[in-house]
């Protein structure tokens, strides 16, 4: 049994404070426990994170995956990031389309590519060659935000939904590592790329903090996102707490709002958000997960 571990979950900032969020919230329980047991009997922290992320995927429940929302020509594209904190390897996709669990084609450019991200239809047929599951018929396969109907998926209001799906893992043996998945903005232009598959914005982990990130893609790549906490920890001497705030606040600057999980090579870890909410859970060796939505 591995000692040592903790790993933190986020199903998105897009959160609507009247809605009833019971179903994410026993979802978000139940996922947080099976992380914390797979990680008790030694997982690793790049193999928790990308699990952890194709659950949230699957799920539908969330802006990702089957849950994501369709852009302004009515079909999805999907981006995708993960990375290994002790190697310092990356993977992402983006703009990607007919791909089940987007998370899994970020995980095998990570392991089969010399790069970092791959786009559109280069990534599908990547994916696709090397065995992820493709989505079917995706009128059956997507599971559409609450009050958004399947018959016509052209005629939607941009902004009525946006979030992202994220994991930050710490294992037994030191390791961190990070993960994030995202289906965009609803009614998002056809095309758009946002924060999430990009290394060191949405997404980022090395030998001291893992971090995951969601909330409007364009205010986190105008602040700096992930690796701008970083730099206010390295170069500021902020704490995790103050480096994570700070960014945010250039983040609300900048029109945007979000959120992030972020975790240390001690196993501290922070989540805050100056949206409404955010979906997120924590689990540490020898403690109760923690599950919260507001």
């Amino acid at each position: 049994m591995t000692a040592n571990y903790a790993i933190a979950l986020h199903g998105g900032a897009g959160v609507d404070p009247a809605r009833d969020y019971r179903e994410v919230e026993d979802h978000l329980a139940d996922l947080i426990a099976r992380c914390a047991d797979k990680m008790g009997a030694g997982l690793s922290a790049i193999d928790a994170v990308e699990w952890a992320v194709s659950e949230l995927e699957a799920s539908g429940l969330y802006v990702a995956g089957r849950g994501s929302a369709p852009n302004d020509r009515g079909f999805v594209e999907c981006d995708a990031a993960i990375m290994d904190g002790a190697s310092g390897k990356a993977g992402g996709v983006c703009a990607l389309q007919e791909v089940a669990n987007p998370v899994r084609a970020a995980r095998l450019v990570l392991d089969e590519t010399p790069f970092v991200l791959l786009a559109g239809d280069g990534a599908r047929r990547f994916a696709l060659d090397h065995g992820c599951a493709r989505v079917g018929d995706a009128a059956a396969h997507y599971r559409l935000p609450v009050g958004v109907e399947q018959e016509d998926l052209s005629r939607l209001d941009p902004g009525l939904v946006h979030g992202t799906v994220g994991a930050v893992a710490l294992d037994g043996n030191g390791r961190l590592a990070a993960a994030t998945s995202t289906g965009g903005l609803l009614g998002k232009q056809a095309g758009r790329v946002g924060d999430t598959p990009i290394t060191g914005i949405g997404n980022w982990a090395d030998c001291k903090v893992a971090i995951s990130c969601t909330g409007i893609g364009e205010s986190f790549i105008h602040a700096g996102g992930a690796r701008d906490v970083t730099a206010r920890m390295a170069y500021g001497g902020q704490t995790l707490e103050q480096a994570a705030a700070g960014m945010l606040d250039a983040v609300a600057a900048r029109g945007g709002d979000g959120g992030l999980i972020a975790l240390d090579y001690t196993g501290r870890c922070v989540m805050p958000f100056n949206s409404p909410g955010m979906k997120r859970a924590f689990a540490r060796a020898g403690e109760e997960p923690i599950v919260a939505i507001l």
